[in-house]
């Protein structure tokens, strides 16, 4: 039945919905490339909560969902930015996430990480009465460490806002890494997050001239490549991620973190690949899997076949101001049925326009993301219903 889908003109055009969805076996792990999907948290709709309150969070849903990325082979990267840290998610809701998704991961035998910063100093910045200082930001990143190491997960280092707004220069990012690499107790992830994610990140590293920033980066590593299992590089620039990825010491993965690009880095060149820690992969999921499967066998044509036609919905979910593009994601997991409802911690799903999920569902629905159309295209019409859209 046809949908009429708002666009940027103001208009309506007529959309016939896919009635069959990509059909995705769930599967072994995959084998040759590593590969987290960063997860997103389901909202309690019944929780009588506002836009600035601790997030009320549904367990059972959130669970649910990383249970379905690990049945089809992926790991999870979890409390990162797609989980919405530092745009709804706080700390304490942070660390109780870890611990539950680490028990459920030990259940099933699913991979996971988990993201290491220091919200709690920026949760609620306007009524913080102690100046920030290294020293503080040290503690901070070792009590968030000290909760994913007892969980049992792996320690994801997140850049941290406090860092960038106190560190006076790279020898300051040098000393805070340093430090924690020394004390950590199996080899962690590193996580560069661009500005676009996060303006208040501009300048991580000590410089906002990217080629400053890039060498005390691979400094830190240098320094202690025996604490490093790979980098997680979120800056969307494809080239400046090779060219990073040649210069890693033996041993230490490169996990693209771009979700304009993906499918060129994990294809990789004659001189390496990447692997993957993708929000992308959140909607993608079953899709993505597939298609390192594809890749294991060593069909790169096939793996780019099936990933290529994906990048116009990533492109689309994360377009400028990126940092929202968590809106989309949990948007195309309600109407795939992984949740009851649209709504978000923090009240998110309000950032992104009509017109902007209107596109969203149409590019998943080209794809077969949705394991029932129906129910996507049913409550496609409802959302469009409650915007004025009745025809």
């Amino acid at each position: 039945m046809t949908l009429h889908l708002p666009d940027a003109t103001g208009g309506l055009r007529a959309y016939e919905p896919r009635t069959e969805p990509f059909a995705a076996a769930t599967g072994a792990p995959l084998a040759s490339r590593t590969v987290f999907s960063a997860a997103h948290v389901v909202a309690d709709p019944f929780a009588d909560a506002s836009p600035d309150a601790p997030a009320a969070v549904d367990w059972d849903a959130t669970l649910a969902f990383r249970r379905h990325l690990w049945s089809h082979g992926l790991g999870v990267a979890e409390a990162m930015d797609t989980a919405q840290r530092g745009m709804g998610l706080d700390w304490p809701g942070a660390a109780e996430l870890i611990r539950r998704s680490a028990a459920e991961a030990k259940a099933v035998g699913g991979r996971i990480a988990c993201g290491v910063g220091t919200d709690q100093l920026t949760d609620r910045a306007p009524g913080r009465s102690a100046p920030l200082t290294l020293a503080g930001i040290r503690a901070a990143y070792e009590e968030q460490l000290a909760v994913v190491e007892e969980s049992g997960a792996q320690a994801i280092l997140m850049a941290s806002r406090a860092l960038a707004a106190t560190a006076q220069g790279p020898d300051d990012y040098l000393e805070v890494y340093g430090h924690l690499l020394r004390q950590a107790a199996e080899p962690v992830i590193l996580h560069w997050l661009g500005p676009m994610f996060d303006p208040a990140l501009e300048g991580y590293w000590g410089s906002a001239d990217l080629d400053r920033a890039t060498e005390t980066f691979l400094d830190v590593i240098a320094a202690h490549p025996d604490k490093v299992d790979g980098i997680k590089v979120s800056l969307l620039d494809a080239r400046r991620e090779v060219d990073l990825r040649r210069r890693l010491p033996k041993g230490v993965r490169c996990y693209t973190g771009d979700d304009f690009h993906y499918p060129e880095l994990i294809a990789g060149d004659e001189h390496g690949f990447s692997h993957a820690l993708l929000g992308v992969f959140d909607p993608l999921g079953p899709l993505a899997a597939e298609a390192v499967r594809v890749l294991d066998t060593g069909d790169t044509a096939g793996f780019r076949a099936l990933l290529d036609p994906t990048v116009p919905l990533a492109r689309h979910l994360f377009e400028a101001p990126t940092r929202f593009y968590k809106t989309g994601v949990v948007f195309l997991a309600w109407l795939a049925g992984h949740q009851s409802h649209f709504t978000m911690v923090g009240g998110l799903q309000s950032a992104r326009s009509l017109p902007h999920l209107a596109r969203a569902y149409e590019l998943a629905d080209a794809l077969g993301l949705f394991p029932d159309p129906k129910l996507a295209e049913e409550r496609m019409r409802t959302l469009l219903s409650l915007h004025g859209v009745n025809r």
